[in-house]
C-alpha cells in the first residue's frame, strides 16, 4: 500500500510541476533566477518529506503543492505587473563594459572574473575583448553584447544587396535510411528523392550518412566515405 502511494505522491508532484511550468509560460524557463532555484529547492523538500514521512497523507500532500503553485504563481503575477517588486526579486542587467571600458564595480558585484567573461565571449563567437563595445549580464547570467561598427558583420542591408530570403531545410535521409514521414509532410516521393541524389553523384541511398533539402539551396548530402572516420581509417 505504501508503494501505491508514493507512487501516486510521484505522479501527482510531477503533474503540478508541470502544470507550474505551464501557467508562468516558455519565457520563463529561458530566465532562470536564484528565486527559480529557491521554487525548485522547495518543490523537492516537499516531494521528498511526503515520499519519505508515512505520516504525510496524500491529502497534506496535495495541500502543501497547491500553496506551493498558488505561491509561485502569485509572486511572478505581481513581480510582472509592479517593477520594483521585480527588480527587488529578480534584478535587473549591470553593465560590464560601457564604450569598450571595463566597469570593476559591476564585475566585482556578479563576482566574475576576466577569464570567465571571455569564456562567455568565445560562446557568443567574439575571440577578443577588443570587439566589445557594450556588454550586459542579465538577471538569468546570460550576455548581451553590442560590438564596435567595424567588427560587425555586414549583412545584405548594408551592401544594398536584395537577397532572396532562403526557406528552411528538411532532413531527408539519416544514417542511411529515408525519412518517409519528412516526404510527405513536402509532398515529395521516394523516386523524386532517389532522382536527386542520383543528379548530385550518389547512388545508393545506404552510403548516405546525412541528406538535407531546401526550396532555395537544395540538396546538401555528406555519405559516410566523407566523414572524418572514414578518412582516418588506414587502407588495407
Amino acid at each position: 500500500m505504501d508503494y501505491l502511494i508514493n507512487g501516486m505522491k510521484l505522479v501527482v508532484g510531477l503533474m503540478a510541476f508541470m502544470i507550474v511550468i505551464r501557467l508562468l509560460g516558455k519565457k520563463h524557463l529561458a530566465e532562470m533566477t536564484p528565486y527559480d532555484i529557491i521554487y525548485l529547492i522547495m518543490f523537492g523538500g516537499i516531494l521528498e518529506e511526503s515520499l519519505y514521512d508515512n505520516k504525510i497523507s496524500i491529502w497534506m500532500f496535495l495541500f502543501s503543492l497547491a500553496v506551493w503553485a498558488l505561491a509561485i504563481y502569485v509572486i511572478e503575477k505581481l513581480v510582472a505587473r509592479y517593477n520594483p517588486l521585480r527588480i527587488l526579486l529578480k534584478g535587473e542587467p549591470d553593465q560590464l563594459i560601457e564604450d569598450g571600458k571595463l566597469n570593476l564595480k559591476a564585475f566585482k558585484k556578479n563576482q566574475l572574473e576576466m577569464e570567465q567573461v571571455r569564456t562567455m565571449l568565445r560562446q557568443q563567437g567574439i575571440f577578443s575583448l577588443r570587439e566589445v563595445r557594450d556588454m550586459y549580464i542579465e538577471p538569468g547570467g546570460q550576455i548581451s553584447i553590442n560590438s564596435f561598427a567595424k567588427y560587425k558583420h555586414v549583412t545584405a542591408e548594408h551592401l544594398q544587396l536584395n537577397i532572396e530570403e532562403e526557406e528552411p531545410s528538411v532532413l531527408l535521409i539519416d544514417e542511411g535510411a529515408i525519412k518517409d514521414e519528412v516526404l510527405n509532410a513536402i509532398g515529395k516521393s521516394e523516386q523524386w528523392l532517389l532522382q536527386g541524389i542520383a543528379d548530385e553523384g550518389y547512388e545508393n541511398v545506404r552510403d548516405l550518412l546525412y541528406c538535407e533539402w531546401s526550396k532555395t539551396e537544395g540538396f546538401f548530402i555528406r555519405s559516410y566515405a566523407e566523414s572524418i572516420e572514414s578518412k582516418s581509417r588506414k587502407p588495407s
